[in-house]
């Protein structure tokens, strides 16, 4: 096998092993919940630690990727992020359950800014879209991630056992893998940061991925609640399973589709199905709409993140690794406000309700895709991003 091609495995297996360990934790958080006693407030309060330990965790990771090559940053975060998911299901009170969670997404943080640079670094050799498959494993890996924990919770196994053992696999995939990721990759400029004034490129890429992101990142900790509470379903990860299923097909799908209908139109289409989506399960909170619903918003909400890095890393103003950090945070404030938001806003008025934010977040997405667009049709050296990927 090819160097390149090794390396584009080891990098898959990376993509792969993060999604399943997140699933892994996603489909227990109503296990946690109900173990803890946590009403929807405070499990709302708790998840907040994720995003704001992954707020600090940009700069560290920022300057990690920018001084060192990004293979350390991404083994030593996903090391990290491994072992840290063992102890989730060992917290026995909130405060410990927030303090393991705040490393949780701290070393996850690091991970995910170096192996998206990784990333984009590898699509640059290839004639061909490949971004969207790495995301698309990266669902696929949840898919089964989800799929294990249910047929671990039909079984009855505790959290406990099932946790430490995804964390003893990944931690032994990490170091088969490592020897093959990219070396020698330490970029050499636009690695300082500007604050005179926002880069409008950064600015419009950062909307977009704060909008998918209040989505993809509430769906990821409420789905599983709401088709517990709300459809009354007794597998309640049947929704999170759904959910999961339809995102990784459409990261698979999104290279071929923005060949074909280009990235603009691809934007508002994301808009427009996480919209209807989330309108169809809270119309008709019943099964089989909330199961159409949520495979819309997965389709929808999947390829948004995948097109935006793979615009940063076309950035004239900053290398990839310090333009998807900046574009990180966007994301990362999007999952500060998202789940926790729709924790208070349940216990206010109630679950149903509460995600229509997810619908106006969807919604969202159109015009500021619009405004991104425009920028590039009146720059002097237009992105050509409508009739070829970023090579």
């Amino acid at each position: 096998m090819q160097l390149l091609q090794k390396q584009r495995v080891a990098l898959s297996v990376f993509f792969f092993l993060s999604g399943f360990n997140f699933a892994s934790w996603a489909s227990r958080i109503p296990t946690i919940k109900q173990a803890l006693h946590l009403n929807e407030a405070e499990l709302g309060t708790i998840l907040l630690t994720m995003p704001i330990s992954s707020l600090i965790g940009v700069p560290l990771s920022g300057w990690l990727v920018s001084k060192f090559e990004t293979r350390i940053p991404l083994a030593v975060g996903f090391l990290l992020n491994s072992i840290a998911l063992s102890f989730i299901g060992l917290a026995s009170t909130p405060v410990l359950l927030s303090v393991v969670l705040f490393l949780f997404s701290l070393s996850m943080r690091i991970f995910n800014i170096a192996v998206n640079t990784q990333a984009i670094t590898v699509q640059k050799q290839f004639d061909k879209k490949i971004n969207g498959s790495f995301h698309g494993l990266w669902s696929t890996g949840g898919i089964i991630g989800v799929g294990f924990t249910t047929l671990l919770i039909t079984l009855q196994v505790p959290m406990v056992p099932h946790l430490i053992t995804v964390s003893v696999v990944s931690i032994l995939a990490t170091l088969l893998a490592f020897r093959f990721l990219i070396q020698n990759d330490t970029a050499t400029s636009g690695n300082k940061l500007s604050f005179k004034k926002p880069d409008p490129f950064i600015l419009y890429l950062g909307l977009l991925v704060f909008f998918a992101a209040v989505c993809e990142g509430g769906m990821f900790d409420w789905s599983g609640i709401y088709f517990q509470q709300v459809v009354k379903e007794e597998v309640f990860t049947v929704g999170y399973l759904t959910f999961m299923s339809f995102m990784a097909l459409s990261r698979f799908l999104s290279d071929v589709i923005i060949d074909k209908i280009g990235m603009r139109t691809t934007y508002m289409l994301s808009g427009v199905l996480v919209f209807s989506g989330i309108s169809l399960a809270v119309l008709f909170p019943s099964f089989w709409p909330a199961m159409i619903g949520f495979s819309l918003v997965g389709f929808g909400t999947a390829s948004v993140i995948p097109m935006t890095y793979t615009l940063a890393g076309s950035s004239k103003t900053y290398s990839p690794g310090i333009a998807i950090s900046l574009i990180a945070t966007f994301g990362i404030v999007g999952m500060l406000i998202g789940p926790p938001m729709i924790g208070y806003l349940a216990h206010a008025f109630d679950l149903k309700v509460s995600f229509i934010a997810f619908a106006l977040a969807g919604l969202m997405l159109i015009p500021i895709a619009r405004l991104f667009f425009r920028l590039e049709s009146t720059t002097s050296e237009p992105l050509a991003v409508e009739a070829k990927e970023v090579a």
